[in-house]
C-alpha cells in the first residue's frame, strides 16, 4: 500500500475534491482510489507576539514583537531599535552598533521555551511538538505555574 498526498485547488465549497473523492484512476497497473484525508494544521505560532495556539490575524497584542529578541519592533527593523544592535555611547565599555546587513550574534532566550533561539527556529521544542495540542496546553500551564510561583 502507498500514499500519495495532493493538494487540490478547490473552491470553498469543495466541489473540485468532492468530484474526486472515492472516484477510481488507473495508474499503470495499478486501479487507485482518491480518499479524503483529514486535515490536521497543527498549532498556529503569532507572527505577531511569536506565542503559540493562535494565529496573527486574532493576536490580542497591540504592536509586533521581534522574532529575534522579542522586543516591541518588528523584526526588519531589529538592527535599528533592539539594545543589543544599536550603539549606546552612555555605556562603558561603549557599546557599537551591529552593522547593517550584518548578523546579530547576541544570544537570547525564547519567552515560550526558554530556549536560546529565536522564536522560528525549527529546533524548538514548541514547533517540534506543533501537532501536539496536549504537549503545548501542558507546556503553557508548566510555564504559567512557574511565573505565578
Amino acid at each position: 500500500m502507498t500514499i500519495i498526498w495532493i493538494d487540490i485547488w478547490n473552491t470553498q465549497s469543495g466541489v473540485k475534491a468532492k468530484g474526486l473523492i472515492n472516484r477510481y484512476f488507473n495508474i499503470r497497473q495499478y486501479i487507485v482510489t482518491i480518499r479524503a484525508a483529514n486535515t490536521n494544521p497543527g498549532i498556529p505560532q503569532c507572527k505577531n507576539c511569536w506565542k503559540w495556539g493562535h494565529s496573527t490575524f486574532s493576536c490580542k497584542i497591540q504592536s509586533s514583537k521581534c522574532v529575534k529578541c522579542n522586543e516591541p519592533h518588528k523584526s526588519e527593523n531589529h538592527h535599528k531599535f533592539s539594545w543589543c544592535c544599536k550603539a549606546n555611547e552612555k555605556t562603558n565599555p561603549l557599546h557599537l552598533e551591529t552593522k547593517k546587513g550584518k548578523l546579530c550574534l547576541h544570544s537570547f532566550k525564547y519567552t515560550n521555551c526558554q530556549g536560546k533561539h529565536q522564536a522560528d527556529s525549527t529546533t524548538c521544542l514548541f514547533r517540534k511538538n506543533h501537532f501536539n495540542r496536549e504537549w503545548h496546553q501542558k507546556k503553557y500551564s508548566e510555564i504559567h505555574k512557574n511565573k505565578v510561583n
